[in-house]
């Protein structure tokens, strides 16, 4: 058997880490793997692929930081149950990423709360509908002007709908799209004033929730179209 080091790869930039890193997750997934099993110990795997130790270490510091793998006494490295969205958002700084990822992700929360608005209506609770007429009742009641009262407005009405849509991914990306709502709106990226089309008006929390009570699927998901249409129209220039 070939050493790591005598293999050649498709990446031929890769580095030694690189390299076996990419062999432990193959090694993973080769031996149907599962969260709680353990791996085969740093100086087996060094021996097997014809490495220092120190690279082993640092390929395993990688899973790591990564979350897919973690070290336990008496047991070395064990295998996680990965959580992705907990990793995007370690990696995810808004300080960090330029303006067009920043503007990708303001899109993305446009895409995924109309495409949730079906099964928000759908799985929809009496007691999860009191809940969020209490946050819309107390939004109405402390309504000001402030751009941070705003936010926390936003972040808690559209938080309790990711949280009705009833799917665990869609409700952890909540804690992602919040920051990132924030900072592009500080940064001005889009200073565009939205005017309302003739005749229509500006569709308000309070108008989703009694749609959510009194409506329909379709209606519903119509209304949180028009809801953030101010949102669609600055990134794309056009009205619904």
């Amino acid at each position: 058997m070939k050493s790591l080091k005598e293999k050649t790869t498709d990446a031929e930039n890769a580095s030694l880490v690189d390299k076996v890193e990419k062999h432990i997750i193959d090694y993973i997934k080769d031996n149907a793997l599962r969260a709680g099993d353990s791996l085969p110990k740093e100086l087996e795997f060094a021996e097997t692929l014809g490495v220092s130790r120190t690279a082993i270490r640092e390929a395993m510091l990688r899973l790591r930081t990564l979350g897919l793998i973690e070290s336990r006494k008496h047991r070395g490295m064990v295998i996680l149950e990965p959580d992705l969205v907990r990793n995007f958002e370690k990696m995810l700084d808004p300080a960090l990423v330029d303006i067009k990822m920043l503007s990708n992700l303001f899109e993305l929360r446009l895409m995924l709360e109309v495409g949730m608005a079906d099964f928000v209506f759908t799985r929809k609770t009496p007691k999860q509908l009191r809940e969020l007429e209490e946050i819309v009742r107390n939004s109405e009641e402390q309504r000001c002007d402030s751009f941070n009262f705003y936010l926390e407005e936003e972040k808690k009405f559209h938080g309790k709908l990711y949280e009705m849509a009833g799917n665990d991914i869609l409700k952890k990306f909540q804690d992602v799209f919040m920051p990132i709502f924030q900072y592009v709106h500080d940064l001005n990226r889009y200073q565009t004033a939205y005017i309302l089309p003739e005749g229509s008006k500006q569709i308000s929390h309070r108008d989703l929730l009694e749609e959510l009570k009194h409506g329909t699927p379709a209606s519903f998901r119509e209304l949180m179209r028009e809801h953030l249409n101010a949102h669609y129209i600055k990134v794309l220039g056009i009205s619904y």
